[in-house]
Protein backbone atom coordinates (compact mmCIF):
# COMPACT_ATOMS: atom_id res chain seq x y z
CA UNK A 1 0.00 0.00 0.00
CA UNK A 2 1.35 3.43 -0.93
CA UNK A 3 2.16 5.90 1.81
CA UNK A 4 0.45 9.27 1.91
CA UNK A 5 3.71 10.95 0.90
CA UNK A 6 4.01 8.79 -2.21
CA UNK A 7 0.40 9.52 -3.15
CA UNK A 8 0.90 13.27 -2.69
CA UNK A 9 4.09 13.30 -4.77
CA UNK A 10 2.43 11.30 -7.54
CA UNK A 11 -0.69 13.44 -7.73
CA UNK A 12 0.71 16.87 -6.96
CA UNK A 13 -1.08 19.80 -8.58
CA UNK A 14 -0.03 23.35 -7.80
CA UNK A 15 -2.40 26.28 -8.44
CA UNK A 16 -1.28 29.90 -8.39
CA UNK A 17 -3.96 32.58 -8.22
CA UNK A 18 -3.60 36.12 -9.49
CA UNK A 19 -3.79 37.50 -5.94
CA UNK A 20 -4.97 36.61 -2.45
CA UNK A 21 -8.74 36.14 -2.72
CA UNK A 22 -9.19 34.85 0.83
CA UNK A 23 -9.16 31.34 2.23
CA UNK A 24 -12.72 30.30 1.42
CA UNK A 25 -12.67 31.63 -2.16
CA UNK A 26 -9.37 29.81 -2.70
CA UNK A 27 -10.87 26.59 -1.35
CA UNK A 28 -13.69 26.89 -3.88
CA UNK A 29 -11.04 26.99 -6.59
CA UNK A 30 -9.43 23.85 -5.17
CA UNK A 31 -12.75 22.00 -4.97
CA UNK A 32 -13.38 22.79 -8.61
CA UNK A 33 -10.07 21.18 -9.59
CA UNK A 34 -10.15 18.18 -7.22
CA UNK A 35 -10.86 14.80 -8.84
CA UNK A 36 -10.53 12.26 -6.03
CA UNK A 37 -13.37 10.28 -4.47
CA UNK A 38 -12.66 12.16 -1.24
CA UNK A 39 -11.38 15.71 -0.87
CA UNK A 40 -9.35 16.90 2.13
CA UNK A 41 -8.82 20.57 3.01
CA UNK A 42 -6.30 21.72 5.60
CA UNK A 43 -4.14 24.71 6.46
CA UNK A 44 -0.53 24.70 5.33
CA UNK A 45 0.93 25.47 8.78
CA UNK A 46 0.82 21.75 9.76
CA UNK A 47 -0.90 22.49 13.08
CA UNK A 48 -3.14 19.61 11.99
CA UNK A 49 -0.70 16.84 11.00
CA UNK A 50 -1.40 14.95 7.75
CA UNK A 51 -1.12 11.63 9.63
CA UNK A 52 -4.64 12.28 10.96
CA UNK A 53 -6.15 12.06 7.46
CA UNK A 54 -6.56 8.22 7.50
CA UNK A 55 -8.54 8.52 10.76
CA UNK A 56 -10.93 10.99 9.14
CA UNK A 57 -11.16 8.83 6.00
CA UNK A 58 -12.10 5.76 8.06
CA UNK A 59 -14.75 7.73 9.94
CA UNK A 60 -16.46 9.16 6.85
CA UNK A 61 -16.55 5.68 5.29
CA UNK A 62 -17.70 3.70 8.31
CA UNK A 63 -20.36 6.20 9.40
CA UNK A 64 -21.67 6.86 5.89
CA UNK A 65 -21.17 10.61 6.24
CA UNK A 66 -20.69 13.24 3.56
CA UNK A 67 -18.46 15.56 5.58
CA UNK A 68 -16.18 15.07 8.58
CA UNK A 69 -14.32 17.79 10.48
CA UNK A 70 -11.09 17.20 12.37
CA UNK A 71 -11.70 18.86 15.75
CA UNK A 72 -8.84 19.15 18.27
CA UNK A 73 -9.42 18.95 22.01
CA UNK A 74 -6.96 21.74 22.70
CA UNK A 75 -6.18 24.43 20.16
CA UNK A 76 -2.70 25.90 20.06
CA UNK A 77 -3.91 29.38 19.12
CA UNK A 78 -3.73 32.73 20.85
CA UNK A 79 -6.60 33.53 23.22
CA UNK A 80 -7.99 36.27 20.94
CA UNK A 81 -8.00 33.86 17.99
CA UNK A 82 -9.89 31.21 19.96
CA UNK A 83 -12.39 33.85 21.11
CA UNK A 84 -13.01 35.09 17.57
CA UNK A 85 -13.36 31.54 16.25
CA UNK A 86 -15.82 30.66 19.02
CA UNK A 87 -18.07 33.53 17.85
CA UNK A 88 -18.10 32.11 14.32
CA UNK A 89 -18.83 28.60 15.66
CA UNK A 90 -21.73 29.86 17.76
CA UNK A 91 -23.19 31.63 14.74
CA UNK A 92 -22.78 28.46 12.68
CA UNK A 93 -24.60 26.28 15.22
CA UNK A 94 -27.39 28.84 15.53
CA UNK A 95 -27.96 29.24 11.80
CA UNK A 96 -27.66 25.58 10.77
CA UNK A 97 -28.76 23.95 14.03
CA UNK A 98 -25.81 21.61 13.86
CA UNK A 99 -23.71 20.81 16.96
CA UNK A 100 -20.55 20.10 14.95
CA UNK A 101 -17.70 22.60 15.21
CA UNK A 102 -16.47 23.58 11.71
CA UNK A 103 -12.70 23.69 11.22
CA UNK A 104 -10.39 24.17 8.22
CA UNK A 105 -9.42 20.47 8.54
CA UNK A 106 -12.16 18.66 6.58
CA UNK A 107 -12.75 15.60 4.48
CA UNK A 108 -15.75 15.35 2.16
CA UNK A 109 -17.07 13.13 -0.55
CA UNK A 110 -16.51 14.24 -4.11
CA UNK A 111 -20.28 14.57 -4.68
CA UNK A 112 -20.49 17.12 -1.87
CA UNK A 113 -17.44 19.02 -3.12
CA UNK A 114 -19.07 19.30 -6.55
CA UNK A 115 -22.44 20.29 -5.13
CA UNK A 116 -21.19 23.64 -3.77
CA UNK A 117 -19.66 24.81 -7.05
CA UNK A 118 -22.97 26.40 -8.05
CA UNK A 119 -21.96 29.33 -5.84
CA UNK A 120 -19.91 31.74 -7.95
CA UNK A 121 -20.29 34.91 -5.90
CA UNK A 122 -18.14 36.67 -3.33
CA UNK A 123 -18.32 36.65 0.48
CA UNK A 124 -17.93 32.88 0.45
CA UNK A 125 -18.40 30.86 3.62
CA UNK A 126 -17.60 27.29 2.62
CA UNK A 127 -18.92 25.58 5.74
CA UNK A 128 -22.28 27.24 5.20
CA UNK A 129 -22.46 26.04 1.61
CA UNK A 130 -21.59 22.50 2.72
CA UNK A 131 -24.25 22.57 5.43
CA UNK A 132 -26.77 23.76 2.86
CA UNK A 133 -26.13 20.66 0.78
CA UNK A 134 -26.02 17.93 3.43
CA UNK A 135 -26.93 17.20 7.03
CA UNK A 136 -24.74 14.09 7.25
CA UNK A 137 -21.90 15.87 9.01
CA UNK A 138 -19.65 14.46 11.72
CA UNK A 139 -16.35 15.08 13.48
CA UNK A 140 -13.38 13.23 14.93
CA UNK A 141 -10.81 14.30 17.47
CA UNK A 142 -7.40 15.09 15.94
CA UNK A 143 -4.09 16.44 17.17
CA UNK A 144 -3.36 20.14 17.03
CA UNK A 145 0.22 21.36 17.29
CA UNK A 146 1.64 24.77 18.00
CA UNK A 147 2.63 26.80 14.95
CA UNK A 148 6.34 26.23 14.30
CA UNK A 149 6.94 29.48 12.42
CA UNK A 150 5.20 32.51 11.02
CA UNK A 151 1.88 33.87 12.21
CA UNK A 152 -1.75 33.37 11.33
CA UNK A 153 -3.22 35.49 8.55
CA UNK A 154 -6.54 35.68 10.40
CA UNK A 155 -6.92 38.94 12.29
CA UNK A 156 -9.85 39.97 14.47
CA UNK A 157 -11.34 41.94 11.58
CA UNK A 158 -11.10 38.93 9.22
CA UNK A 159 -12.80 36.68 11.78
CA UNK A 160 -15.57 39.23 12.19
CA UNK A 161 -15.88 39.43 8.41
CA UNK A 162 -16.21 35.65 8.29
CA UNK A 163 -18.98 35.81 10.86
CA UNK A 164 -20.73 38.49 8.78
CA UNK A 165 -20.44 36.30 5.67
CA UNK A 166 -22.10 33.51 7.60
CA UNK A 167 -24.98 35.56 8.96
CA UNK A 168 -25.74 37.75 5.94
CA UNK A 169 -25.36 34.99 3.33
CA UNK A 170 -27.15 32.16 5.06
CA UNK A 171 -29.59 33.68 7.51
CA UNK A 172 -32.28 36.33 7.91
CA UNK A 173 -31.57 36.55 11.64
CA UNK A 174 -30.08 40.09 11.45
CA UNK A 175 -33.15 41.39 9.63
CA UNK A 176 -35.42 39.55 12.03
CA UNK A 177 -33.49 41.02 14.96
CA UNK A 178 -33.94 44.52 13.53
CA UNK A 179 -37.66 43.87 13.09
CA UNK A 180 -37.90 42.72 16.70
CA UNK A 181 -35.96 45.81 17.80
CA UNK A 182 -38.31 48.02 15.81
CA UNK A 183 -41.32 46.40 17.46
CA UNK A 184 -39.76 46.80 20.91
CA UNK A 185 -38.87 50.42 20.18
CA UNK A 186 -42.37 51.21 18.94
CA UNK A 187 -43.87 49.57 22.02
CA UNK A 188 -41.54 51.50 24.32
CA UNK A 189 -42.31 54.74 22.52
CA UNK A 190 -46.04 54.10 22.88
CA UNK A 191 -45.71 53.46 26.62
CA UNK A 192 -43.47 56.48 27.14
CA UNK A 193 -45.86 58.64 25.14
CA UNK A 194 -48.78 57.37 27.21
CA UNK A 195 -46.86 58.17 30.41
CA UNK A 196 -46.13 61.74 29.36
CA UNK A 197 -49.69 62.22 28.19
CA UNK A 198 -50.89 61.32 31.67
CA UNK A 199 -48.25 63.64 33.21
CA UNK A 200 -49.44 66.43 30.93
CA UNK A 201 -53.07 65.92 31.90
CA UNK A 202 -52.24 66.12 35.60
CA UNK A 203 -49.95 69.15 35.03
CA UNK A 204 -46.70 67.50 36.22
CA UNK A 205 -44.60 68.55 33.21
CA UNK A 206 -42.54 71.68 33.88
CA UNK A 207 -41.19 72.15 30.36
CA UNK A 208 -43.75 70.76 27.95
CA UNK A 209 -42.36 68.65 25.11
CA UNK A 210 -38.71 68.54 26.21
CA UNK A 211 -38.48 65.07 27.77
CA UNK A 212 -40.71 63.39 25.22
CA UNK A 213 -38.76 64.91 22.33
CA UNK A 214 -35.38 63.77 23.68
CA UNK A 215 -36.62 60.25 24.40
CA UNK A 216 -38.20 59.95 20.96
CA UNK A 217 -35.02 61.12 19.23
CA UNK A 218 -32.80 58.70 21.14
CA UNK A 219 -35.02 55.65 20.78
CA UNK A 220 -36.22 56.12 17.22
CA UNK A 221 -32.94 57.54 15.91
CA UNK A 222 -30.89 54.69 17.37
CA UNK A 223 -33.25 52.04 16.03
CA UNK A 224 -33.30 53.62 12.56
CA UNK A 225 -29.51 53.86 12.35
CA UNK A 226 -29.11 50.25 13.42
CA UNK A 227 -31.69 49.09 10.89
CA UNK A 228 -30.06 51.11 8.11
CA UNK A 229 -26.68 49.63 8.99
CA UNK A 230 -27.90 46.05 8.67
CA UNK A 231 -29.86 46.77 5.49
CA UNK A 232 -26.82 48.57 4.09
CA UNK A 233 -24.68 45.49 4.74
CA UNK A 234 -27.04 43.37 2.66
CA UNK A 235 -27.31 45.97 -0.11
CA UNK A 236 -23.53 46.43 -0.26
CA UNK A 237 -22.93 42.72 -0.73
CA UNK A 238 -25.71 42.56 -3.33
CA UNK A 239 -24.12 45.47 -5.19
CA UNK A 240 -20.69 43.81 -5.31
CA UNK A 241 -22.17 40.50 -6.41
CA UNK A 242 -24.21 42.16 -9.17
CA UNK A 243 -20.96 43.70 -10.41
CA UNK A 244 -19.69 40.11 -10.80
CA UNK A 245 -16.44 40.63 -8.93
CA UNK A 246 -14.57 37.35 -9.55
CA UNK A 247 -14.46 34.78 -6.80
CA UNK A 248 -10.94 33.87 -7.89
CA UNK A 249 -8.72 34.01 -10.98
CA UNK A 250 -6.19 31.26 -11.73
CA UNK A 251 -2.80 32.43 -12.92
CA UNK A 252 -1.20 29.03 -13.51
CA UNK A 253 -1.81 25.31 -12.85
CA UNK A 254 1.28 23.11 -12.56
CA UNK A 255 0.99 19.33 -12.47
CA UNK A 256 3.70 16.87 -11.53
CA UNK A 257 5.49 14.96 -14.31
CA UNK A 258 4.02 11.64 -13.19
CA UNK A 259 0.51 13.04 -13.20
CA UNK A 260 0.90 14.63 -16.61
CA UNK A 261 2.06 11.36 -18.12
CA UNK A 262 -0.88 9.38 -16.72
CA UNK A 263 -3.46 11.78 -18.07
CA UNK A 264 -6.06 13.91 -16.29
CA UNK A 265 -8.58 11.10 -15.77
CA UNK A 266 -6.31 9.43 -13.25
CA UNK A 267 -5.72 12.50 -11.07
Amino acid sequence: MQSLTEIYDKHLVSVQLMRNYGQHNTLMCGLGLARGAYVVTMDDDLQNPPKEIPKMLDHIRLEGLDLVYGCPDNRSHAAWRNLGASVVWRFYRTVFRNPVTPTPFRIMRRQLARSVLFYELNFTYLDGLLAWCTSRIGSVTVEHHARSQGRSGYSVSKLLGLALNLYTNFSLIPLQAVSALGFATASTGFLVGLYYLVQFLISNIVVPGYASTIIAILLLGGAQLLALGVIGEYLGRLHLNVNRKPQYVIRQVTRSATLSSTGPDHA
